[in-house]
């Protein structure tokens, strides 16, 4: 159930409330496609840092350890010991990334593993089961990421397909939820709104797709290679035909200026490799835009990342020291710079979602993007 709290502009300020706790939009939420924040970064480390919802991938679990085995073990939640929400990606992203050993048919689309080339099945009722064992608290609809460009052809096509795979994941999603064995008989479907840069199909997929009544609509399939002046024309294009009594998510998106961008238009969930897979390389946000902490002249610099933050990072140890570990490969370096990058991210989404309550979120929005001045 979604409430909108406050509006400033279009950037809205909400609360999502699930089985597992309610959320307070907008929100990044900290990605762990294995079931775990790549960095060595633990469960109890994500509430330290203000994560409010992890994020796990259909896909790879289904792989590794297997979905079956994590419903054996409780569900996801109790496997990793985390009891806030977690969003399972359907496995549709796999289909894009994965272009080169996969074959999408109407049924669904066959893989071949990245881990051992064992063919593997996924449609819209199978990744339905795997996200139900792995009893997320939202399930993402099974869908097509089109890349860009394309075709209009193909990806009319693509979308009209992506709308009767979102119908069955609506059925067998019902279904699940209903039998005694599911460990969550709330399980939440969010449908995905795709039609890559064309503004026409975007809108008329988006009205296809709200007539389900769905917990929750994303926008699928942008920052895979169109400009950011595509993206944001392309989401103000589509928020027009979204409700506004659900949340919208804009999936892998993006850079913190990114985020800002997009709450300016309504967004209310976002999610990223970015801040953890640039934290594992030494890169790292700060107020005055990103540093790369391999860089000579931090031998020497006494000072946290970043000052004035709050993280486990930057409350005990220099840009020297943090340097020192990554030159000697000591895996702490990484743990820290990850633990950093989340920080910042979710205390960036505090600050935003402060910035809309006391109506000052486009003087934020325009402070920030001065201070990073392009480097965020």
């Amino acid at each position: 159930m979604y409430k909108l709290i406050k509006k400033c502009g279009n950037a809205r300020r909400g609360e999502f409330k699930t089985a597992h706790g309610t959320i307070q939009t907008p929100v990044f939420m900290n990605v762990g496609t294995l079931g775990v924040i790549k960095g060595a970064v633990s469960s109890m480390d994500l509430k330290e840092i203000g994560c409010q919802v992890e994020l796990s991938n259909t896909y790879h679990l289904h792989l590794r350890p297997g979905d079956k085995i994590i419903k054996q073990m409780g569900g996801l939640h109790k496997f990793m010991n985390w009891d806030k929400p977690i969003l399972t990606d359907s496995g549709g992203f796999q289909v894009f990334s994965l272009a080169g050993i996969r074959k999408i048919k109407e049924e669904g689309v066959y893989f071949s593993s990245h881990i051992d080339g064992k063919r593997i099945f996924m449609g819209p009722e199978e990744s339905m089961q795997i996200q139900s064992n792995i009893a997320s608290t939202i399930a993402m609809a099974f869908d097509e990421c089109i890349p860009i460009p394309s075709t209009r052809e193909y990806v009319e096509q693509s979308v009209a397909r992506t709308v009767r795979w979102l119908e069955r994941c609506k059925v067998e999603i019902d279904k699940l939820n209903s039998l005694p064995d599911t460990i969550n008989k709330n399980q939440m479907l969010f449908g995905i709104n795709q039609g890559a840069t064309f503004h026409d199909i975007r809108a008329a997929h988006a009205k296809e797709i709200v007539k389900m009544d769905l917990d929750g609509y994303a926008i699928g399939g942008l920052a895979v290679g169109e400009t950011h002046e595509e993206m944001y024309n392309t989401i103000e294009a589509v928020m027009e035909y979204l409700p506004q009594d659900k949340p919208i998510y804009l999936m892998g998106v993006g850079t913190p200026a990114n985020i800002l961008e997009a709450v300016d238009r309504g967004v209310d969930f976002f999610d990223c490799v970015l801040p953890a897979r640039n934290g594992r390389h030494g890169h790292v946000f700060t107020k005055e835009g990103k540093i790369n902490l391999m860089n000579a002249k931090f031998e020497l610099d006494g000072r946290p990342i970043d000052e004035g933050c709050q993280c486990p990072a930057c409350r005990d140890y220099s840009r020297a020291y943090i340097r020192h570990l990554f030159k000697a490969k000591e895996m702490l370096a990484m743990r820290l710079c990850v633990l950093h990058n989340l920080y910042f991210y979710n205390n960036m989404m505090k600050e935003i979602r402060d910035a809309i309550d006391g109506d000052y979120f486009s003087q934020y929005k325009e402070e920030k993007l001065a201070e990073w001045n392009g480097k965020a």
